[in-house]
């Protein structure tokens, strides 16, 4: 999976790429979408958190967030129509080794992402200023604050509610996850996810590349998710289910189960 992330400072709408003042136009923001669609890539709006700067940039960054082929390039555009022409393949842009870390805080999606998201951002910017972006939906609402880290597109949930939460960031620089925030890597499928967190919590591996998928089957309700083990593989088993009635975001009014994956068990590693 690979990530396009583009600058778009000040205020945004519902949909930050065709409600977003700094674009102008949503003629022009449905054509970055399709851009980035075309490529296969996923795009999201980035802005720098605290006071907006006068002076308006339009910078961007590409992440590919394959196992295997982690690269994050960074480049800058004269205005936002450029952000279309950007080629998508990994051929434009300066590489970089620093993390792209972006927070939800997109508030006119959801309040909790504005609120819990900026705190999460303050805290994170005094360590790793450079690093740190605001940025606009990323999925997950329930779990505000959420944020991912680039380029291996690793997803964490309520780190406004972690001690420390630059420690994450720092953990990454390590090759290491923090398992206690991690939701999931977002070239993984939702079942492999899952399998990898019990597969850490039963292992104790808290490396990036740790319990890489081999195989997924599903059957009858039943989804078993092979990973590469220490020694052997580990199979994780895992049942589909759905929760009892949650509200999903802030500003939700109705209440609705959502799809879950249980551990029934797990075997092998060596």
């Amino acid at each position: 999976m690979r990530w396009f992330m583009v600058e778009l400072a000040g205020p945004w709408g519902h949909s930050a790429l065709l409600d977003s003042p700094a674009l102008l136009s949503t003629e022009v923001g449905r054509a970055i979408a399709l851009h980035a669609q075309a490529a296969d890539a996923r795009v999201a709006a980035i802005r720098r958190p605290g006071k907006r700067s006068e002076q308006r940039r339009w910078r961007w960054a590409l992440a590919d967030a394959r196992p295997g082929q982690e690269s994050l390039r960074w480049g800058e555009v004269d205005g936002p129509e450029g952000y279309a022409e950007i080629p998508l393949d990994g051929s434009a842009g300066t590489p970089t080794d620093e993390p792209l870390v972006a927070i939800c805080a997109h508030g006119k999606h959801d309040q909790c992402c504005a609120v819990r998201g900026r705190k999460a951002t303050t805290l994170i910017a005094e360590q790793y200023p450079e690093s740190t972006w605001e940025c606009s939906h990323l999925g997950g609402d329930r779990f505000a604050a959420t944020m991912i880290v680039l380029p291996h597109g690793l997803f964490y949930g309520r780190v406004d509610s972690a001690e420390d939460p630059a420690d994450i960031v720092t953990r990454y620089t390590e090759g290491r996850v923090d398992e206690r925030y991690l939701r999931g890597r977002s070239s993984y499928s939702a079942a492999v996810q899952v399998a990898q967190h019990h597969a850490r919590a039963a292992f104790g591996d808290d490396r990036i590349g740790a319990f890489a998928p081999l195989d997924v089957a599903e059957s009858d309700g039943h989804v078993e998710v092979t990973l590469k083990g220490p020694r052997e593989p580990v199979r994780v088993l895992l049942r589909e289910s759905y929760s009892d009635p949650i509200f999903t975001m802030c500003q939700a009014r109705t209440a609705g189960p959502v799809k879950e994956l249980e551990l029934v068990e797990i075997s092998g590693g060596g």
